[in-house]
């Protein structure tokens, strides 16, 4: 991984988009910092395009995209979020409601299975949770499992502790059951369809700009911390680690190419300002 500062600036300046992780890479103990927000915010006032994408819940995302005064959470200036490892999202989109009105924002909720599929798969999903929670001792669903709809997550390190053994006894079952399963730095994520990270980064940009984000990948930057932003890594050429990706480094085989000097939202600010540079005269 090269420090950041190697990163060329015609490579920043080239960049119309960034996809980012959101846990511990825009969050830091679990809220997002002033300084990741503003970043967010700068990033798209020069135009570029924002897209978080997570193995968080679809309902877990919602305030963060719309907002929620009551809880006096602000939204997020993102174009989408993308969740549960790819498999949906929401977006805000203008709307005009009739004629020589103002334009105004909607909430709108993507899929990319179908209603009967999602029924299916979620029903097999509460049977492979069960038989985690029975074989391996310890296992608790995550805190956030009411709001997913496309996968289960059992917590490692957020509200719960799980061994590095026991983490990969999860896996086992889950991909035993014929899951995909991933491992980021709160939660063990399984899922039944073809989805992933870079399938939902795919998907959301055909879906809102009727693009081929492989045409113009090298356009866009990934910013994680984790083993499961590894395919990202390996699929953008500007990939960046927050800082706090080295206590994963022994277990990647796709590494970022570039780190940044501080961990979590701090970090993230600095991508952030590195290709602000070079947008902003």
């Amino acid at each position: 991984m090269l420090p950041l500062s190697d990163w060329p600036l015609l490579d920043r300046r080239r960049l119309i988009g960034i996809f980012t992780d959101i846990d511990d890479t825009l969050t830091t103990q679990g809220t997002i910092t002033q300084d990741a927000l503003q970043a967010l915010g700068a990033l798209k006032a020069a135009g570029l395009h924002v897209i978080p994408i997570t193995g968080r819940p679809i309902g877990w995302c919602e305030p963060f995209v719309q907002g929620n005064l009551e809880a006096g959470v602000t939204p997020w200036p993102v174009d989408a979020i993308v969740a549960e490892n790819g498999s949906t999202a929401f977006s805000l989109s203008k709307i005009s409601p009739q004629p020589m009105s103002d334009m105004r924002e909607q909430l709108s909720k993507l899929y990319q299975q179908d209603s009967s599929t999602r029924i299916v798969n979620f029903s097999r999903m509460q049977e492979v949770a069960m038989r985690v929670l029975r074989e391996v001792p310890g296992a608790r669903l995550s805190q956030d499992s009411p709001g997913r709809e496309t996968d289960m997550a059992i917590d490692h390190s957020e509200f719960a502790s799980l061994s590095a053994d026991d983490i990969a006894r999860v896996v086992a079952v889950m991909r035993r059951a014929g899951m995909n399963a991933t491992v980021s730095s709160i939660h063990i994520n399984g899922w039944f369809g073809t989805h992933n990270k870079l399938e939902g980064a795919r998907w959301i940009v055909r879906q809102l700009w009727g693009r081929d984000l492989d045409a113009e990948m090298d356009r866009w930057v990934y910013v994680g911390d984790s083993t499961n932003d590894q395919q990202m890594f390996q699929h953008f050429r500007n990939s960046v680690g927050v800082a706090n990706i080295c206590r994963f480094e022994a277990e990647l085989i796709h590494l970022p190419r570039y780190i940044t000097p501080s961990e979590r939202g701090a970090g993230f600010a600095e991508v952030a300002s590195a290709i602000l540079e070079a947008h902003i005269p």
